[in-house]
């Protein structure tokens, strides 16, 4: 069953596209991977992906409903790009946030016990459990990224959407949250990712996907690696040598 499918998708917030002519489905269980130049339409596809942008040609179909008017939010879990510096302005615990998560499923409106001990237990799976009450904003970057995937948790989402999600977090905690994924990812859950580093989404991803306005390529790592896709995408030489970098 395909959980995102876009047909021919473009996209401009003036004159000029933004993405031009992009075809993408993702299936369930899959761990695909966006990489590309800033300013390539990366956070701009996610926000089509979601339907919180509506095409200017072709479709976007989110779980085979119209994008645009899919209605059960509950079953996606998105962590935006900003969503980390937003949480510094938020006076909310960290159980807070996560039981946010539960509010589709609260009856009548109302949190329940339920709802509690489901955002307890995503707490715990992504090994945050002991800052349940400690402020959103005074948690590290890694924290509160974990903080929001929990959140996701709670609400029992199918699909795991993150938009460059290690930014601005230190390298220890990049490493132990690209194998929480990977842990999602093999019991199950279908995982959408933008990141900048290229080597990680090598090294943990099923699929690439290298857009720069339009899809370079669409595959697995190992042909990504060998193709000339970052290179004409990028407009540069790229080389790499266990890591990838761009020169």
């Amino acid at each position: 069953m395909s959980l995102v499918e876009l047909d021919g998708v473009s996209f401009g917030y003036t004159a000029s596209p933004v993405v031009r002519d992009v075809s993408l489905a993702v299936e369930s269980g899959e761990y695909v991977g966006v990489v590309g130049p800033n300013g390539s339409g990366k956070s701009t596809l996610l926000r089509l992906v979601l339907g919180l942008h509506e095409p200017d040609s072709g479709s976007a179909r989110l779980f085979d409903s119209p994008a645009g008017a899919f209605a059960e939010r509950d079953r996606v879990g998105y962590v935006a790009q900003d969503v980390t510096e937003n949480a510094t302005k938020m006076p909310i615990t960290v159980a807070e946030v996560v039981l946010m998560g539960r509010f589709p499923h609260a009856g009548f409106g109302r949190i329940g016990p339920e709802d509690r001990a489901k955002a307890r237990d995503a707490l715990e799976t992504v090994g945050i459990d002991h800052l349940a009450d400690r402020r959103i904003s005074k948690l590290s970057g890694g924290q509160r990224q974990r903080a929001y995937i929990a959140r996701a948790l709670a609400g029992e989402a199918d699909l795991l959407v993150l938009d460059e999600p290690t930014v601005g977090v230190d390298a220890e905690s990049v490493d132990a949250f690209f194998e929480l994924l990977d842990g999602f990812n093999r019991e199950g859950m279908t995982v959408l990712l933008v990141e900048h580093d290229i080597g990680a989404v090598l090294d943990h991803a099923g699929r690439v996907v290298c857009l720069n306005r339009e899809v370079y390529f669409d595959g697995p790592p190992a042909e990504f690696a060998d193709s000339d896709a970052l290179e004409r995408a990028y407009g540069t030489t790229v080389r790499r040598d266990g890591d990838v970098t761009v020169a």
